[in-house]
């Protein structure tokens, strides 16, 4: 259940940063005018939840154990939540903001016990709801130097990161400072919303350096659609972008909320599986195929979404990067899907 938080109106601050709280305020960020002119530029602020967001605050969440995964973007007066697992709230003061002191320098800012520090012991976060006692905020910098905000975590007791640990909250910082890029770049495929190409080698990579870190088995998925030409020439080319649609929304229904799911592009598409052994990934196809059935079943447009898979399991030592990766599952995919049609030629 998320914690009970309320939005906490600005504090008026004077010239020398006194507020009615015997808090300290955040300091300005010296290129505070270019950051905010940044900012401003990605039109990000106040828009709708996304899953390439949500997928990072969820999976902190349960990677670190703690109540509450946040990605926190440093308004001119506020800090504004793009993503939020565990608060209600969508936004609070800057002047009360965490992730404001932590955008004054480099590092992850990690405060062990906001009571024993002299900063935040009498911040109302802390002595009111959602009674923050420990927090850990990564800074997320764009290409031209600016920090937009955190990857942070909160808990309501103390504790600390040890190094392993706050390298990890370094590398999901890193996954959603790519995400903000995205933003830039249009890395997202119109059609289905899912990553294309640049966007899911770019996470893939990222989500695989934390499964090589943590030691943690992963595997990816490539999948074709079956005689996808056929149904763009029966139906017509709006019907063919409505079959990749509805494959792309099974996809995330089926997946995992830690996995990461993109279109390459023309009928593949493509999933990384994180922390996921044999015996998971296997749930996840039967999971995606019991669910293709059911959209299948409901459609009844003439025809039936199927697709061919290649599935190769993740061994460091063997693959160097995403792209040998996808290399391997392409070729996985290809063997399926050429012993299908030798099954189907032979009447099987």
């Amino acid at each position: 259940m998320d914690a009970a938080i309320h939005y906490v109106p600005a504090t008026p601050v004077n010239l020398h940063g006194s507020t009615e709280y015997d808090m300290h305020v955040p300091l300005t960020p010296v290129n505070e005018s270019a950051r905010l002119d940044t900012l401003r530029a990605l039109n990000i602020l106040d828009t709708l939840p996304e899953e390439r967001f949500d997928r990072l605050t969820r999976l902190a969440k349960r990677l670190f154990g703690v109540p509450i995964a946040l990605v926190s973007i440093v308004d001119a007066d506020r800090q504004w939540f793009k993503s939020c697992v565990g608060l209600s709230a969508s936004e609070t003061s800057r002047d009360v903001s965490f992730c404001a002191h932590a955008i004054l320098g480099d590092e992850i800012l990690m405060i062990p016990d906001t009571l024993a520090d002299e900063r935040f012991h009498d911040n109302p976060l802390v002595t009111n709801n959602p009674n923050i006692r420990f927090y850990a905020g990564c800074p997320l910098t764009v290409p031209n130097g600016s920090k937009l905000g955190t990857l942070c975590l909160i808990d309501v007791k103390p504790r600390g990161l040890d190094e392993e640990e706050r390298e990890l909250l370094r590398d999901l910082a890193r996954m959603a400072e790519q995400e903000l890029v995205a933003v830039q770049l249009a890395t997202l495929d119109d059609l289905t919303l899912l990553s294309n190409r640049r966007g899911f080698e770019a996470l893939a990579q990222h989500a695989l350096n934390v499964c090589k870190r943590m030691d943690k088995p992963a595997s990816l998925l490539f999948f074709d659609l079956n005689d996808f030409k056929l149904i763009n020439d029966t139906h017509g080319h709006a019907e063919g972008d409505r079959a990749l649609k509805t494959f792309a929304e099974v996809l995330r229904s089926a997946l995992r909320e830690s996995d990461v799911i993109g279109r390459l592009g023309g009928d593949e598409f493509v999933a990384l599986l994180t922390d996921s052994g044999s015996m998971e990934t296997l749930e996840v196809t039967q999971r995606l195929t019991k669910l293709l059935d059911e959209r299948n079943a409901e459609a009844q447009r003439g025809y039936q979404i199927r697709y061919s898979v290649g599935q190769i399991q993740y061994v460091p030592e063997r693959h160097a990067s995403i792209a040998e990766l996808l290399a391997a599952a392409d070729a996985a995919m290809y063997s399926h899907k050429q012993a299908s049609k030798a099954r189907a030629a032979r009447g099987g």
